[in-house]
């Protein structure tokens, strides 16, 4: 999970121009001022960059945080690596 969240918090710092060490678990968007609605969608191209994948609707309205959003890639990528497996 620590180098899921480390690539979590390098996407935020690509979304947001941020210092990534301040993004934790608990972190939510009233705690990053530019992680609005527009914001989200800078985020969730920033995190299908770092990770190499694709988010539907219902993927990124789960992602209220960052626990979440580690949570939903984590998903994601064991559905990519089990597709590759087959």
């Amino acid at each position: 999970m620590e180098e899921l969240l480390t690539r979590v918090q390098t996407a935020f710092e690509s979304a947001f121009h941020i210092d990534p060490r301040t993004i934790t678990l608990d972190t939510s968007p009233e705690q990053v001022p530019a992680w609005d609605s527009m914001g989200h969608v800078t985020l969730a191209s920033c995190l299908e960059r770092a990770f190499g994948l694709n988010f539907d609707v219902d993927d990124l309205m789960e992602m209220e945080n960052v626990r979440e959003i580690c949570r939903v890639v984590q998903s994601k990528l064991g559905k990519v690596e089990s597709a590759q497996l087959q």
